[in-house]
């Protein structure tokens, strides 16, 4: 999943998957026949299973949406390095690879989307206001992780994160 998230699809060689895995390059077409299209199908099988435990599933939770909302930074700080590391959805959406991948990227998306939407919901918030915060809220993510990148300073996102929940559950 490293090389993916920090290369992107276009970007990552076999040479380097084949390093990170730790496998020749014939092992991995031994279990990659379609090769690198399906080492990345892999790679987002596991991202979603990763979202689903440690991101969705705290937003579906019982309990006060800032508390969830709260549960998820924690989570995405872990999964982010802090905002050290980048978003594996946004590399695979840009170039070669968001034609092959767009839909499962855009999917993602729409289901974290949903799940921070729930959550506000659940804690009064109007449908059509949950979702424009829910959608505001990823933008603040996904934006303060490409700037705390590229400015090399974790505390942008960071900060971004800890203003989530009192922003969107207000």
């Amino acid at each position: 999943m490293s090389v993916v998230r920090s290369q992107g699809y276009d970007g990552a060689s076999l040479a380097q998957l084949s390093k990170a895995s730790g496998l020749g390059k014939s092992s991995l077409y031994h279990h990659f026949p379609e090769g690198k299209d399906d080492m990345v199908a892999a790679v987002l099988d596991h991202l979603e299973t990763t979202l689903d435990a440690t991101v969705f599933a705290p937003l579906r939770a019982p309990g006060p949406p800032a508390t969830r909302i709260k549960r998820m930074n924690g989570s995405l700080l872990v999964f982010y390095r802090e905002g050290r590391e980048a978003c594996l959805l946004a590399s695979l959406g840009i170039g070669d690879s968001s034609r092959r991948f767009h839909p499962r990227v855009k999917q993602l998306f729409r289901r974290w989307i949903e799940a921070i939407a729930h959550a506000l919901r659940d804690g009064g918030v109007p449908r059509g206001q949950a979702q424009l915060r829910a959608e505001e809220a990823i933008v603040r993510i996904e934006g303060s992780l490409v700037l705390a990148r590229s400015l090399d300073d974790p505390a942008i996102f960071q900060r971004a994160l800890k203003s989530l929940p009192e922003l969107l559950a207000s």
